[in-house]
C-alpha cells in the first residue's frame, strides 16, 4: 500500500458501487448506491441463507439421528445410508449437483411444474405462497408469539403438577390443544397468505420467489450439514445410560415417548456443544454460494475489492462479518447449553 501510495481507510464505502447484483432484500440501485449499500445487501443475502439453513438443518439432523434408533429396519438403514453418502462427498461437489443437475434442469417457465395450484417450479426458480407483509401479518405474528409463550408456560406448569402432585394434567392438556388450534387459525387466516399469480407469460406476482441459485446453496448446506448433525444426535442418544431406556420401558412407555420424555432431554447435554461447531460451519460454508452464482457477502466483497482496489479493507470486513456471526451463534448455543446442564444442589 505504501508503494502504490494508497492510504488505509474505509472511505471508499461511500463511493458509488456501479455494479448490479441479481437479487437483494433491500432496494439497491447501482447507479446511485454505494459500496457500503451493496455490501449490506450481500450480508442480508447471507443471513437469508444462514437463518433458514440453521432451522432446517436442526430439524432434518434431529430427525435422521432419532430415526437411526427406529425399530423399522428400512428407516434405520436409510438413515445410515444417507449419513455415509453425504458425509463422504465434498460440499462443493454437492452444491454443483444441486445447481447443475437439479434446479437448473427444471422445466422452462412455459412447461413449469405446478403443485396444488399454488407452488410452481421452473428453471427460473421456485414460487411459493407467502404472507403479506402488512399490519394484519404483524398483529397476527405478535399474537402467535404470545400464544407460544403461553403454551411454554402451561406446559411447564402441567409437568410440575404431574411430577409433584401426581395429577393427570388432563385439563392443562385440553388447554394446550385449544391454544394450538387458535395458533393454527392465526397462521392460516391471520397471515394473509399471497398465492403466486401469473401476470404475464411465466411471470408471477405475489408470494415468494426462491431463485435457482438460492435454492441450490440452501439445499446443499442443509443436506450436507444435517448428516453431521445426525451423527451428533446419534452419539448423544447413545450416551444415555441403558438403564434409562429400561426404566422407561418398565413404566410402560412406548418407544416414541421414551425418546421424547426420557432419553432425548438427557442427550441434549452431549449434543449441544458439538452442534455449536456445526452451526458455525454452516455459517462459514455459506461463503461457497459464489460457486453457484448466489450473491452473498463474500461474492459482493470479491467484486468490491477487484473494482475499488481495496483488498485489505474488504478482507477485514469479510473477516469481521463472519467472526461476528460465529460469535453470535456461539453465544446463543452456550446459553442453551447452560440451560440443559444438571444443577447440583
Amino acid at each position: 500500500m505504501q508503494r502504490t501510495g494508497t492510504e488505509f481507510g474505509f472511505g471508499f464505502l461511500n463511493t458509488q458501487a456501479a455494479f448490479d447484483i441479481q437479487e437483494s432484500i433491500i432496494p439497491y440501485d447501482p447507479a446511485t448506491d454505494s459500496y457500503g449499500r451493496v455490501l449490506l445487501a450481500g450480508f442480508l443475502n447471507s443471513l437469508r441463507v444462514i437463518i433458514p439453513g440453521l432451522i432446517l438443518t436442526t430439524l432434518l439432523g434431529i430427525l435422521a439421528g432419532v430415526v437411526s434408533f427406529s425399530d423399522n429396519w428400512l428407516l434405520r438403514k436409510g438413515s445410515l445410508l444417507y449419513v455415509e453418502i453425504i458425509r463422504n462427498i465434498p460440499l462443493l461437489l454437492q452444491l454443483y449437483f444441486w445447481y447443475r443437475a437439479v434446479f437448473s434442469k427444471l422445466p422452462n417457465p412455459d412447461n413449469r411444474l405446478a403443485w396444488f395450484g399454488s407452488i410452481y417450479l421452473s428453471n427460473r426458480g421456485v414460487f411459493l405462497p407467502w404472507p403479506a407483509m402488512n399490519w394484519q401479518f404483524g398483529s397476527s405474528a405478535i399474537a402467535l408469539l404470545v400464544l407460544v409463550i403461553a403454551v411454554g408456560w402451561l406446559w411447564r406448569w402441567r409437568t410440575q403438577l404431574m411430577v409433584e402432585t401426581g395429577q393427570s394434567g388432563q385439563s392443562q392438556l385440553l388447554a394446550l390443544w385449544a391454544l394450538a388450534a387458535i395458533a393454527l387459525l392465526l397462521v392460516v387466516f391471520g397471515f394473509g397468505w399471497q398465492i403466486p399469480q401469473e401476470t404475464d407469460s411465466a411471470v408471477f406476482d405475489g408470494g415468494l420467489r426462491l431463485s435457482a441459485e438460492f435454492s441450490a446453496i440452501l439445499f446443499g448446506l442443509v443436506i450436507y450439514t444435517s448428516a453431521y448433525v445426525s451423527e451428533i444426535v446419534r452419539a448423544g442418544i447413545q450416551s444415555v445410560a441403558k438403564g434409562q431406556w429400561e426404566a422407561a420401558r418398565a413404566l410402560g412407555l412406548k418407544s416414541g415417548l421414551t425418546m421424547r420424555l426420557v432419553v432425548f432431554p438427557q442427550a441434549l447435554r452431549v449434543i449441544i456443544p458439538p452442534l455449536n461447531s456445526q452451526y458455525m460451519n454452516l455459517a462459514k460454508n455459506s461463503s461457497l454460494a459464489i460457486a453457484v452464482g448466489y450473491v452473498d457477502i463474500y461474492s459482493v466483497a470479491n467484486t468490491t475489492y477487484n473494482q475499488a482496489g481495496r483488498p485489505v479493507e474488504v478482507m477485514l470486513i469479510i473477516m469481521v462479518t463472519y467472526l461476528i456471526l460465529d460469535l453470535m451463534i456461539s453465544a446463543v448455543m452456550n446459553t442453551l447449553n447452560n440451560l440443559v446442564q444438571i444443577r447440583e444442589r
